[in-house]
């Protein structure tokens, strides 16, 4: 295993649960946090934040838990310094795919994100159940090798099974796949939808007098037995009538070309709308 580490936005949401997962496993872990929030955060664990320069003296694996709209900033800003051979990891394909990353050849590049628990698992422990983030509950995850020689893959691999255990299932993707799946199938699909289902209970409560939680409860209860039947958590059986009206109101909520949402030009220009911070 790699024995030193530094994370770069450590005190920050996701890089503080992935600093204490690297702390708790033992690795040589700097800890480099600028903002005072973040530094506080870190201290109340009892984890000493560092600067930049000593953090990334002599670290095999650099952690970039940036937003995406830093990550080509900062990486254009310590790639240079760094050592031939040393592992840059980022934790989302956006800036990677948008071409946010400062070309060198001796630096390897590593891209990974975490599934998040099923909504179908074998938890059986309270707190596990509970979390549908990570960090408690089994998860999978996706990595890509961007760049780099293939040895290194399963370091990065290791890396992120660190960072986002426990961990059931390690996926190997390119980094354009692993575009397509975030922002792509996750932001770009499901999350539309469940948008729209949130903003329909709003509308049964309060356009048709349905009240709130009966047309809250209708939904969520629902759809646990149409996801279960439409991924192969129970038999597919839905009955003929549900299907035509299916069928009926796709015409009103989908266009013919929504596929057209997971192709790598257009998931490409959304990569570079999140780097940006532009609007679509």
């Amino acid at each position: 295993m790699a024995k030193s580490v530094a994370v770069l936005g450590a005190g920050g949401k996701m890089g503080f649960r992935v600093t204490r997962k690297f702390v708790e496993a033992g690795y040589d872990t700097r800890a480099v946090e600028v903002g005072d929030i973040g530094r506080a955060r870190l201290a109340e664990v009892g984890i000493a934040a560092v600067d930049q320069t000593a953090g990334l003296d002599g670290a095999e694996v650099v952690v970039l838990a940036l937003p995406d709209s830093l990550i080509g900033k900062v990486a254009h800003e310590i790639v240079p310094k760094l050592a031939a051979g040393t592992m840059v990891v980022i934790l989302d394909a956006a800036a990677p795919y948008a071409g946010a990353l400062p070309e060198r050849a001796d630096i390897t590049y590593f891209v990974g994100h975490p599934c998040h628990p099923p909504l179908y698992n074998d938890e059986t422990d309270p707190a596990a159940r509970a979390d549908v983030h990570g960090g408690v509950a089994k998860q999978a995850i996706v990595c890509a090798l961007m760049q780099g020689p293939e040895a290194h893959y399963e370091l990065g691999a290791e890396i992120c099974r660190v960072m986002w255990s426990p961990v059931m299932r390690t996926h190997r993707v390119t980094v354009e796949q692993l575009a397509i799946l975030e922002p792509g199938l996750s932001e770009m699909i499901a999350m539309p939808f469940v948008d729209m289902m949130a903003e329909a209970v709003e509308v049964c409560a309060g356009t048709y007098g349905i009240p709130r939680e009966a047309a809250f409860d209708f939904l969520i209860g629902h759809l646990n037995v149409e996801i279960a039947m439409w991924f192969g958590y129970s038999p597919k059986v839905p009955s003929d009538a549900a299907l035509r009206v299916m069928a009926h109101a796709r015409k009103y909520l989908i266009k013919d070309t929504w596929l057209d949402v997971l192709s790598p030009p257009v998931v490409k220009d959304s990569c570079e709308l999140i780097v940006q911070g532009r609007t679509a």
